[in-house]
């Protein structure tokens, strides 16, 4: 697929930060970016292991499909081990959010978003206009693109904070006088113990439909693009056009080279 490459800045390119990513050239017009470091990578990985724990655990605790075939002391022991399991997924969920949050404000910029700056919106509008076959300005994005960013936003920020804040006043709700009880508590506030458990089965299936979305864009990038999006999640390094990187990064990169060929001289 053609890359776009417009004269003006995307969001992406103009963003600068205290960390620019690492950047090799392989060949005259290509050049391989470090853009997922490894803290975000095992975020990645620890955060898709709990989201599936999370999500094969729930299914069986709202439905308990070998309750009716075997004994009830057995179905009582499995009830037993699937809710450990869990309260476990979703306390390592919750520190694993933490985590990532922190690394936001100290990685490169392929690890943060700023959704404050009026490019980001107006890269957002011509992103939507590609989406929907409209004629459109979208500049190429190595890290994620704005409308990805949102999205994230919706979900891992606006979604998690609402299933973690349901799901632990569901954990501590027969313990109303606990510690937890009392972090907790308040959540009861905006309703019932139906009206919140409803609301976490909700927003549960909402992750369930957004896991599928976000691998089947994954797997369509990588095909469309064949820029390593799939292995880049394992290498932390994609294989990017040259241009893609903006005015920043392709004068540290020529400045770089100035200075390999000048070794090289000397070398020889």
């Amino acid at each position: 697929m053609a890359h776009s490459n417009h004269s003006h800045e995307s969001s992406e390119t103009s963003y600068k930060n205290n960390r620019p990513p690492k950047v090799k050239q392989i060949s005259d017009n290509m050049v391989k970016i470090y853009v997922w470091e490894l803290p975000v990578r095992i975020w990645h990985w620890i955060n898709a292991g709990a989201i599936l724990a999370l999500m094969i655990t729930g299914l069986y605790i709202g439905n308990p499909f070998f309750a009716s075939i075997v004994q009830e002391e057995a179905s009582s022991f499995i009830m037993g081990w699937v809710r450990y399991i869990h309260f476990f997924a979703a306390f390592l969920f919750t520190a694993n959010l933490i985590v990532r949050l922190y690394w936001m404000f100290t990685g490169n910029k392929y690890a943060t978003s700023n959704i404050l700056r009026k490019v980001f919106w107006k890269d957002t509008w011509e992103t939507v206009k590609f989406y929907i076959f409209l004629k459109n300005e979208k500049p190429h994005f190595v890290g994620h693109n704005p409308l990805a960013q949102l999205s994230y936003w919706a979900m891992m920020a606006g979604g998690s904070l609402i299933i973690i804040l349901t799901g632990f006043y569901l954990y501590i709700e027969p313990q109303p006088e606990s510690f937890g009880g009392m972090l907790f508590g308040w959540v009861a506030l905006f309703g019932d113990s139906f009206d919140i458990r409803l609301v976490h089965h909700i927003i549960a299936w909402v992750f369930i439909i957004f896991t599928v979305i976000h691998v089947y864009l994954c797997i369509r990038e990588d095909y469309l693009e064949r820029n390593g999006t799939m292995s880049s999640i394992f290498t932390g390094y994609k294989i990017e056009h040259k241009h893609t990187l903006g005015e920043t990064l392709e004068k540290q990169l020529t400045e770089e080279n100035k200075v390999g060929d000048k070794n090289d001289g000397k070398e020889s």
